[in-house]
């Protein structure tokens, strides 16, 4: 299997995931995205792409790898958030609400995205 097609999917889904903020911020006040809501963006889809790259090779190299593979980079991607947070909120003191709603929005739906990609190129590997 080619790793272009997930990765086609995952550009669009980025793409569309960026229009809510991108309304928020140019068409209402955008008092909703924290100061620096696309660094989060681009942080997390990054680190996203990279997990989704990473578990797509090693699935295609070693099949008996996979679920180690996917634990692991989950695991990772779960830590980099984590750091990247704590180091966010010492460096900029966002207000807290609105924070939390858009980190969540972005982490939540990315890890969904992430594991449904996965999850149907796994099924569509085991149905060959």
């Amino acid at each position: 299997m080619r790793i272009y097609k997930p990765i086609i999917s995952f550009l669009i889904f980025t793409m569309l995931l960026a229009l809510p903020p991108l309304y928020l911020k140019y068409f209402e006040d955008g008092y909703l995205l924290v100061p620096g809501f696309w660094t989060i963006f681009f942080f997390i889809s990054a680190l996203t792409l990279i997990v989704f790259v990473v578990v797509l090779t090693v699935q295609q190299k070693n099949n008996e790898m996979y679920a180690q593979a996917f634990l692991g980079a989950t695991t990772f991607k779960l830590l980099a958030c984590l750091i990247f947070v704590l180091i966010f909120i010492k460096k900029g003191r966002p207000e807290k609400l609105f924070f939390v709603a858009d980190f969540m929005y972005l982490y939540f739906l990315n890890t969904v995205f992430e594991i449904y990609g996965l999850l149907r190129t796994l099924r569509n590997q085991n149905s060959k």
